[in-house]
């Protein structure tokens, strides 16, 4: 299970959530609003380089491989 970083729409709090999948969704703990997925700090690659540019949803990208 992956923890997630998030930030919420509505009162722009940043939260860490630890969800079963990707999609599944995350609430913000002050307001209950759906979080927003947040990318923070550096994203890695199956072979361990770093990459400028990460999505982080591994099944639409392909660019790690």
């Amino acid at each position: 299970m992956p923890l997630l970083q998030y930030k919420c729409p509505r009162c722009g709090r940043e939260f860490d959530e630890l969800v079963k999948n990707h999609a599944e969704p995350a609430f913000c703990p002050d307001c209950g609003t759906q979080g927003v997925r947040s990318y923070s700090g550096a994203m890695l690659t199956s072979t361990g380089k770093t990459i400028k540019k990460c999505s982080g949803n591994c099944k639409t990208c392909g660019g790690c491989r």
